[in-house]
C-alpha cells in the first residue's frame, strides 16, 4: 500500500516547522557562532555577537521570534514518485494554509511581511502567504519537507552575474561582498550557485544555504576535493576583508561558505550568491504518511554561557525626552549609548507617505521636532508583551528620505541597522545629525528594552505604522556622527589592515 500525504498533516507539518524555526537557531549555527565569539578580537564585533547569542537563547526560552523580520517562506518538497495525495486543492494551497496557520498562531504571532502586488498596490496579505514553493520528484514513497524563512535584509543582497567561462570566481566574490554592506546581518553564510542557467544558479545558491554548517569540521580534517578547497579559500579570504559582525570590523564575517554546481552551456558560467543572515532559519523533516512530522526541541545546553547586559561603565546613558541637537552633535563614532525615553518609529511606507504629505503642504500626524526615529516594523505582541520582537531594519532604504526628514520635520537622529550610503551621510553631516546602529539579529533582546508602545500615525500601514516607543536602556552604537564619519567604513578598513591578507584600498 502506497503512502498517502493528507492535507491536514501537511498543513500541520509546515505550520509547526515555521513556528520552530522562528525561535530556534540551528544547532550548527550556534556552535559556529560561539567559536567566532571566543576568537573575536574586535570589541564592537564581539559585543554584537554577544547580543546575537543572548537574543538566540532568550528566543529559544521564550518561544518568540529571533528577528522581527520573520521572513518570506521558502518550501522545498522532495516528492517520492510512489506516494499519493489526499488534498482538497492544489499543493500550493495546502502549503499556504500551513504558512497561514504558522504565522497566525496566537501563542507566537509572526510578522506578516508578504505583499500581494509587487509593483503597484503592494498590499500586505496579512498572513504571509503565499510561500515560494519548489518541488522535485525523487524515487520512493516519502515526502521530504524543507522549510526556510528568508528575511528581506539578506535576500535583498542577493547577487548574480553571467560570467565568461574564463572569469575568476574568487575575484568576483571578493569584489562583490564589500558592495553588499552589512544589511544582510553578518556573521552568516554565503550560498554560491554555479552553472545551469540563470534561474538554476539562483536556486542552487538558495538550496545550498539549507546544508549543515560544517566549516569547522572541514578545516579540521582538510579538503577532500577541489570544491572543498575552493570553499576554504573563499571562507578565509572573505573573512580577511575585515567586515565583521554587523559590518563593524572584525575577524568573522562568514561562518561558512557553500557552493553548489550544475552542468552549464559551454559559453556560460552563471554565478549566483545569496547570503543567510544572523537569523538563519531552516528545518528539514520527512513525512511518511503516518501523520504530521515534527522537530525535536534542541537542548538549551547547546548555547554558550554568554549573557549580554548593558555596560553602564562604558556606555553613555541618554534621555531622549530631553535630547538636544547639541548633544547629538557631540556624539563620537563608535560610542555606545543606552537610550531611555520616547522615540518614534517609521520605515519605507511611512517615509513615502510623509514625503507625499509634505509635498502637498499637509500636517503630519506627529511632531518630529528634536525626536529620534527608529527604523523598525515590530512583531505583534502576545500575552503580557507591550510589543513583539522589534529589531532594526536596513537603514539604507531610508537614505533617499534622510535630507527631507532632517530638513523639514525637525528630526535630529535615526536608528537602524547596517551602514548608510553617501547621500544619507552627506545629509547627516549637513544637519549635524547622527545615525545610531542597533544590532540586527537581536530583536527579542531589543524588545525587552521597550516598556510601552502605541500607534500614533498611519495605523492602516500595519507593522509599517508610526509607533511611539517608551524605551529604557536600549543599546545602540554611534555609526555616523555629526561630522559624517561612518564606523562601517573605518571599522572594516582597520580590521582588513590588521588581518593583513588583502591590500587595503584607501579611497
Amino acid at each position: 500500500m502506497s503512502t498517502t500525504i493528507r492535507h491536514a498533516d501537511l498543513v500541520e507539518t509546515v505550520a509547526a516547522a515555521l513556528q520552530y524555526i522562528s525561535y530556534y537557531h540551528p544547532a550548527d549555527y550556534i556552535a559556529h557562532l560561539a567559536r567566532a565569539y571566543e576568537l573575536e578580537q574586535s570589541p564592537a564585533a564581539k559585543d554584537a555577537i554577544a547580543q546575537i547569542l543572548t537574543n538566540s537563547r532568550m528566543s529559544a526560552e521564550g518561544r518568540r521570534p529571533i528577528c522581527q523580520d520573520t521572513g518570506i517562506v521558502n518550501v522545498f518538497l522532495e516528492v517520492g514518485m510512489d506516494l499519493r495525495w489526499d488534498l482538497p486543492g492544489t499543493l500550493q494551497d495546502s502549503v499556504d494554509e500551513g504558512v497561514r496557520r504558522g504565522y497566525l498562531n496566537p501563542d507566537n504571532v509572526l510578522r506578516a511581511s508578504v505583499l500581494d502586488d509587487p509593483i503597484f498596490a503592494r498590499r500586505n496579505t496579512r498572513d504571509n502567504t503565499p510561500a515560494v514553493l519548489h518541488t522535485t520528484l525523487v524515487p520512493g514513497d516519502k515526502l521530504g519537507v524543507t522549510v526556510a524563512a528568508k528575511g528581506g535584509g539578506s535576500e535583498n543582497k542577493s547577487k548574480f552575474k553571467m560570467m565568461n567561462p574564463s572569469d575568476d570566481l574568487v575575484a568576483w566574490v571578493l569584489e562583490t561582498v564589500p558592495t553588499m554592506g552589512a544589511g544582510w546581518c553578518p556573521p552568516g553564510m554565503l550560498g554560491i550557485g554555479v552553472g545551469g542557467t540563470a534561474e538554476k544558479a539562483m536556486l542552487l545558491a538558495k538550496q545550498s544555504l539549507m546544508d549543515p554548517i560544517d566549516m569547522h569540521e572541514l578545516l579540521q580534517r582538510g579538503p577532500a576535493s577541489k570544491l572543498e578547497e575552493l570553499r576554504i579559500e573563499l571562507y578565509e579570504k572573505v573573512n580577511a576583508l575585515g567586515i565583521g559582525a554587523q559590518g563593524l570590523g572584525g575577524l568573522t564575517t562568514v561562518l561558512d561558505i557553500k557552493i553548489a554546481t550544475f552542468p552549464t552551456h559551454a559559453a556560460s558560467k552563471p554565478v549566483a550568491m545569496i547570503p543567510n543572515c544572523a537569523a538563519t532559519r531552516h528545518a528539514h523533516v520527512v513525512m511518511d504518511g503516518s501523520g504530521p512530522a515534527y522537530l525535536e526541541p534542541p537542548s538549551l545546553d547547546l548555547w554558550p554561557d554568554v549573557h549580554w547586559a548593558p555596560d553602564y561603565n562604558k556606555s553613555t546613558r541618554v534621555d531622549l525626552d530631553a535630547l538636544t541637537p547639541a548633544q547629538v552633535a557631540s556624539w563620537k563614532p563608535g560610542q555606545t549609548l543606552l537610550l531611555s525615553g520616547k522615540m518614534l518609529t517609521g520605515r519605507d511606507a511611512a517615509h513615502k507617505r510623509i514625503a507625499d504629505m509634505l509635498a502637498k503642504g499637509e500636517k503630519l500626524p506627529v511632531d518630529f521636532t528634536n525626536r529620534v526615529i527608529y527604523y523598525v516594523g515590530p512583531v505583534d505582541p502576545v500575552r503580557d508583551e507591550v510589543v513583539g520582537p522589534a529589531g532594526p531594519t536596513t537603514a539604507t532604504r531610508m537614505d533617499k528620505f534622510t535630507e527631507m526628514m532632517l530638513a523639514q520635520t525637525g528630526l535630529i537622529a535615526m536608528i537602524g541597522k547596517a551602514e548608510r550610503g553617501p547621500v544619507a551621510i552627506e545629509a547627516i553631516k549637513r544637519h549635524r545629525s547622527a545615525y545610531l546602529m542597533a544590532v540586527g539579529g537581536a530583536a527579542y533582546l531589543v524588545a525587552k528594552a521597550i516598556k510601552s508602545a502605541r500607534v500614533v500615525g498611519f495605523a492602516d500601514l500595519g507593522m509599517e505604522a508610526i509607533y511611539e516607543f517608551d524605551v529604557r536602556d536600549m543599546p545602540v552604537t554611534v555609526a555616523v556622527d555629526a561630522g559624517g564619519t561612518s564606523v562601517h567604513q573605518t571599522g572594516p578598513r582597520e580590521w582588513q589592515a590588521r588581518i593583513g591578507k588583502i591590500p587595503v584600498v584607501v579611497a
